[in-house]
C-alpha cells in the first residue's frame, strides 16, 4: 500500500507554500512582462516561465514526493528524467505564456490552457516515471483522467491571470488558488498510482539518487534562484515610481504649471515676502 503522507502533512504543507510563492513570482514577472517591450519583455517572459514551471509546478511536485512512500521498498530517482520533467514543463510554460501574454483572447487562452497544462501532465508522469524501484507501477486510468481534467482547468486559469491581473490582492489571491490547484492535481494523480513489488526483488536499492541527494539540492537551487531574479522585480518597482521632481510636477493644480499663453507665476503664502519687490522699479 502507498503513504502519501510518510512525514506527516509537513510535506504536503511545505509543497503547497512553495507552489504558492512560485505562482506569487510567475504572476508577477507576467504583469511586468506586460507592461515593458523589446527584450525586456523576454527577460521577464522567461523568468514568469521558471517561476510557474519550474518553481509552481516541478518544485512542489518533487518537494512533495519526498513524503511519498512505499512500505518495505526502496525509491531511487533517475537524474536525467527528473531534470527533462523539470525543463518540460519551463519550455512549456514559456510558449504558453508566449502565446496569451501579449495578445489576450479566447481562442488563444484555450490554445495555451491546452498546452500548458498537457505540459504539466507530461511533467507529472515524467517525474513519476524517473522513479526506479523493484518492482512495477501502474496507473488508473479513471484518476489519470481527472488528474489531466484538473491540470487543464488549472492551466487555463493560471494563464488568465497571467494575461489580465495587475495589483497585489488580486495576485496574492490567484497565488493561493494556483497553488492549491497544482496540489490537487498532484495528489489526484498519486492516488491512481498502485506499486507492485517483484516475486525476486534483489536486497540492494535499485540505481539513482536518493531524495535528498538529487531533489533537494535541485529544489532549494532553483528556489534560491527566484529569490534572487526577484530582486528585479523590487528594483524594477523602485524605478518605477516616480521621483521627487515628477511628483511635484504632477501634485496639486496649485503646483501645475500652466499650459495656456498666461505666464507662470508662483503663489506664495500670505506671510513670505516676494524677492522681486526688492528690486521692482519705484513710481
Amino acid at each position: 500500500m502507498l503513504d502519501l503522507f510518510g512525514q506527516g502533512w509537513t510535506t504536503p504543507a511545505l509543497a503547497y507554500l512553495v507552489s504558492v510563492i512560485g505562482s506569487y513570482l510567475g504572476l508577477s514577472f507576467a504583469a511586468r512582462a506586460r507592461a515593458t517591450s523589446g527584450l525586456f519583455r523576454w527577460q521577464w517572459l522567461v523568468l514568469a516561465a521558471v517561476a510557474l514551471g519550474g518553481v509552481a509546478v516541478w518544485s512542489m511536485h518533487f518537494i512533495a514526493m519526498m513524503g511519498f512512500t512505499v512500505p518495505g521498498m526502496a525509491i531511487r530517482y533517475d537524474t536525467f528524467l527528473t531534470v527533462v520533467s523539470g525543463l518540460t514543463a519551463v519550455v512549456v510554460m514559456g510558449a504558453a505564456l508566449a502565446l496569451t501574454l501579449f495578445n489576450p483572447n479566447t481562442g488563444r487562452l484555450l490554445l495555451s490552457g491546452t498546452v500548458a497544462g498537457t505540459g504539466v501532465v507530461a511533467m507529472h508522469y515524467t517525474g513519476m516515471a524517473s522513479m526506479n524501484v523493484h518492482g512495477s507501477m501502474h496507473h488508473d486510468l479513471f484518476w489519470v483522467a481527472v488528474a489531466i481534467l484538473i491540470a487543464l482547468v488549472a492551466a487555463t486559469v493560471a494563464l488568465w491571470c497571467a494575461s489580465r491581473l495587475d495589483g497585489q490582492a488580486a495576485i496574492v489571491s490567484a497565488s493561493l488558488l494556483m497553488g492549491a490547484a497544482v496540489s490537487l492535481m498532484h495528489y489526484t494523480g498519486m492516488v491512481g498510482m498502485h506499486v507492485e513489488q517483484a516475486e525476486h526483488a534483489p536486497h540492494n536499492s535499485p540505481d539513482g539518487a536518493t531524495s535528498y541527494e538529487l531533489l533537494l539540492p535541485l529544489v532549494v537551487g532553483l528556489f534560491v534562484l527566484m529569490l534572487i531574479c526577484s530582486l528585479f522585480l523590487l528594483l524594477g518597482d523602485a524605478d518605477d515610481r516616480p521621483r521627487p521632481r515628477e511628483r511635484a510636477a504632477h501634485g496639486s493644480p496649485e503646483q501645475r504649471v500652466p499650459t495656456g499663453r498666461e505666464p507662470y507665476r508662483p503663489r506664495y503664502a500670505r506671510d513670505e515676502t516676494r524677492a522681486e519687490d526688492f528690486w521692482s522699479p519705484r513710481r
